[in-house]
């Protein structure tokens, strides 16, 4: 019996799941990525009908992209499950977010489909990690139409909104931080906000499988051995 009481907090640990709230009103806007909340906004008045945000895994792109989905009435989709006799479908709704572009979509399909919105005046917004000057991409129209796309680029955080980003993450798993431990993961880690969710994540695992407050003494036993930022 006290063999089994002494691991369940570790599984309850692992097991928790907790989503990231991407409201429009919890978005953290700041000099990494003004420029793409600005023009998302501008919709529908977009200088084009299709739009690429790209950036970093973890940079903000895909609560950028919601908040867009939601104000447009946007059907979701992984660009790997894109398949060409399903696109009039797919655009039903007249908007339509691809995320993680071109991952697994092939380039018919992506040209179809780019073809396919402006015939019918749907907006598309493309997530991406990287521009599509960049994509591998094989079909010489495809390149072309995807020269044809702005491109808006979301860059990593700097110091003021790696700490914001660390407290909304916190938010997110209702896990209240000190502003000591705020400040202490945000000297330690990569100033990406991949490594603050890491963080944040690790850090509320661990005071879980502890039984502990999230302290900024737990944060030093689990980040010690992690290099301090300038």
């Amino acid at each position: 019996m006290a063999t089994a009481t002494s691991h369940r907090p570790r599984q309850l640990a692992l097991a928790l799941d907790h989503a990231e709230s991407y409201a429009r009103e919890d978005f953290l806007s700041g000099s990494c990525n003004v420029a793409a909340l600005q023009l998302v906004d501008l919709w529908p008045d977009w200088p084009a009908n299709a739009l690429v945000i790209a950036g970093p895994e973890g940079s903000g792109k895909t609560h950028l992209a919601m908040t867009w989905a939601a104000a447009s009435g946007a059907r979701v989709i992984p660009a790997r499950r894109l398949r060409e006799p399903e696109l009039p479908s797919t655009l039903a709704t007249g908007a339509l977010l691809v995320e993680d572009a071109p991952d697994g979509a092939e380039d018919r399909t992506l040209f179809h489909l780019i073809n396919l919105a402006r015939e019918e005046k749907a907006s598309l917004l493309f997530t991406a990690r990287s521009a599509p000057v960049v994509w591998p991409v094989a079909l010489p129209d495809l390149t072309s139409r995807l020269r044809a796309i702005p491109v808006v680029t979301m860059h990593a955080p700097d110091a003021a909104m790696l700490r914001a980003v660390i407290v909304k993450l916190a938010a997110d798993r209702q896990l209240l931080l000190d502003e000591s431990v705020v400040g202490y993961l945000a000297a330690r880690i990569e100033r990406s906000f991949a490594a603050a969710r890491a963080a944040v994540i690790a850090l509320d695992r661990e005071a879980l499988r502890q039984r502990r407050p999230p302290t900024r003494t737990l944060a030093a036993e689990l980040f010690r051995d992690e290099t301090v930022l300038p």
